[in-house]
């Protein structure tokens, strides 16, 4: 009789191979999701992963709520542009927003209507289209400048040079550039001395834009260029080597190994500045507005402020922010479908 013939004893029988082994015995899954907490589909269930994560929840609690309170719930507030709010009803301000009565879309009519209200957009627009093509690309331009540099020392100097005005309030920026640029600045002097009529920038309501622009490169170029050379110290040595080996020169090594590095960055940094468009400075030309003039100073952010705060009419203010913050928004989406478009993730992936 043959091996495989032989009838196994009772022992052997009752032993069985591990792959002969229920999965209950094994510690597989008994349920749909299993003692595993992994559903059929292999990912795990949420009762697994809060508590695997439960701390990090945890720590993060403290900011989600300060995000709430201080980003979210005010945002109820503007109801106030659909009333006519009258804050002295009562000490309590959601008691003053529950009594005021309703008014309807006539504060966005008077808006509409209002000739200082468009010219505030047009001035807004001019100083986002000067500094998006004048502010924008100097970081990128720097940081590139910078990071051919050869010695680190150089390279590190020149970056905090550039990256100290970035802590200046705009009071003592403003109080720089006067001394500069204003009637009894250093250059006026200078002219006056060589015989030429002195200059004043700062009261010049037609270089006014040009003045702003300036103020915001020598600023916050230094903060951009951080963001650039943080970009560009992820790029690969190996890049470089294989584009030189190729026979590549300076020039043709920036251009196809450079900037593709930077396209994400830059793709990113352009999405939120065409969403800030209509935010171009409050407390820079704030300081500013009484020099030129409302008429050419004038921008959304102070035309809500002059309008709610020092005219005391909240609707009429609440009314304008609320357009600017829903156009802001429409201006994000459709920046960041165009970054789709062109193969760049954007603010967020699709």
């Amino acid at each position: 009789m043959s091996h495989s013939t032989v009838p196994r004893s009772s022992a052997e029988a009752k032993r069985k191979t591990p792959s002969e082994e229920t999965p209950a015995a094994s510690g597989g899954a008994t349920g749909p999701a299993g003692r595993t907490g992994k559903s059929p589909s292999g990912k795990l269930s949420f009762r697994v992963r809060f508590r695997r994560d439960r701390l990090l929840l945890l720590m993060t609690l403290p900011a989600v709520v300060l995000v709430l309170l201080f980003n979210y719930v005010p945002i109820l507030g503007n109801v106030v542009a659909f009333q006519e709010y009258d804050p002295y009803i009562s000490d309590n301000g959601v008691v003053s927003i529950l009594n005021s009565p309703f008014v309807g879309l006539e504060n966005f009519h008077r808006i509409f209507e209002d000739s200082a209200f468009w010219n505030a957009v047009q001035n807004t627009l001019i100083l986002f289209f000067l500094q998006l093509v004048l502010f924008f690309p100097i970081p990128i331009l720097l940081a590139l400048l910078i990071n051919s540099v050869v010695r680190p020392r150089i390279r590190a100097v020149s970056q905090a040079i550039l990256y100290l005005p970035h802590f200046f309030s705009w009071v003592l920026v403003v109080a720089v550039f006067q001394q500069l640029f204003g009637g009894a600045g250093i250059f006026s002097q200078l002219l006056r001395q060589h015989g030429y009529d002195g200059l004043d920038f700062m009261t010049d309501p037609n270089t006014f834009p040009l003045l702003i622009t300036a103020q915001s490169v020598w600023k916050d170029a230094g903060w951009g260029i951080i963001v650039f050379l943080a970009a560009l110290a992820s790029v690969s040595p190996d890049l470089y080597e294989a584009a030189a080996m190729d026979g590549a020169g300076r020039r043709r090594r920036m251009w196809h190994v450079t900037l593709p590095a930077l396209r994400p960055v830059i793709a990113l940094l352009l999405v939120l500045r065409v969403g800030d468009a209509l935010t171009v400075g409050f407390e820079q030309i704030l300081l500013q507005r009484d020099m030129v003039g409302p008429g050419a100073a004038e921008v959304l952010d102070t035309f809500v402020w002059w309008n709610g705060v020092r005219n005391q009419d909240f609707s009429y203010a609440a009314a304008a922010g609320l357009i600017k913050g829903v156009v802001s928004l429409g201006l994000v989406l459709a920046a960041n479908k165009l970054a789709h478009l062109m193969g760049e993730q954007g603010v967020y992936k699709k």
